[in-house]
């Protein structure tokens, strides 16, 4: 059974171990509005939408485990390249340094990490209409990218914003896992995610709706691993948003028939992936 085209990924949801300076990173430096909530959390995101990233600060939560499963970046999309030029303004002029950037051909990206060391994603797409296909797969690449045509963007000196734009969203989320002919069983078999690209050794990606990733999987680090402590830094949970109540039974129903077991939430499920990835179905 394939997944609604229209699925999408929501909230991502993290243990960080100072919310102070993890408040200030993911405001001043990725330019997420904050809102803190009654239990404690503090939502991060675009005024008037839902959060894009739910942090809990744990000042004991042991440190992150690049070697353990789990999270190997967020990616937050932005609508355009004017955008990720005003991204990569706000990094430069906050000084954090980045860990990457590079041109994937379906997509521009920089990367970097939180002051827990979680990797972060700031990009933009390319139009559909110019994503390639070789050989029945999605043309995907990692080449460097060209941060002088970017930051050309910005009109002026003075072209710039505190904050990312509306219609600022989740692309996708990027996870460590410790088998990927396990990993593929669920996603793709148990959850109906089309896998798109294989040609990256060690990693995977899958979507909805011929998108170019909505999930990348990789074993780069992790081949092999367990799980992190549930109350270690990193990713708690991740959203996998489908367009109605009926696709969340249609896909709970797969996963039932997949002998997959999940836990209902307050009208969503919360299922683990064989890496121990936390994955909260719900609807939007």
């Amino acid at each position: 059974m394939a997944i609604h085209p229209d699925t999408s990924v929501g909230t991502v949801r993290l243990t960080v171990s100072d919310r102070a300076r993890s408040r200030e990173f993911y405001e001043r430096v990725i330019g997420l509005r904050a809102t803190e909530r009654d239990d404690g959390t503090l939502a991060l995101g675009v005024e008037g939408n839902p959060a894009l990233v739910e942090l809990r600060a744990d000042s004991a939560a042991p440190g992150l485990n690049r070697r353990a499963t789990g999270l190997y970046h967020i990616a937050i999309l932005l609508p355009t390249r004017h955008d990720l030029a005003l991204a990569l303004g706000r990094l430069a002029e906050s000084r954090w340094p980045l860990d990457g950037a590079s041109d994937h051909l379906v997509s521009e990206a920089l990367y970097l990490s939180d002051p827990d060391g979680n990797g972060i994603e700031i990009y933009r797409d390319r139009p559909r209409e110019e994503w390639r296909r070789e050989g029945g797969e999605l043309r995907m690449a990692t080449l460097p990218l060209d941060l002088e045509s970017v930051i050309a963007e910005l009109h002026d000196q003075d072209d710039r914003d505190e904050h990312v734009p509306a219609g600022t969203r989740i692309g996708h989320v990027h996870l460590q896992v410790a088998d990927l002919a396990e990993t593929e069983a669920f996603y793709s078999g148990a959850l109906g995610f089309d896998v798109v690209v294989r040609g990256y050794p060690g990693a995977l990606f899958v979507s909805a709706g011929g998108y170019h990733h909505h999930i990348g999987l990789n074993t780069w680090h992790s081949a092999g691993s367990g799980p992190p402590p549930a109350d270690a830094v990193g990713l708690r949970s991740f959203e996998v948003a489908l367009p109605a109540p009926e696709e969340l039974e249609r896909t709970l129903q797969s996963l039932t028939d997949a002998g997959v077991p999940f836990e209902r939430h307050n009208g969503s499920a919360l299922v683990r992936d064989p890496s121990g990835n936390l994955v909260l179905l719900t609807t939007r």
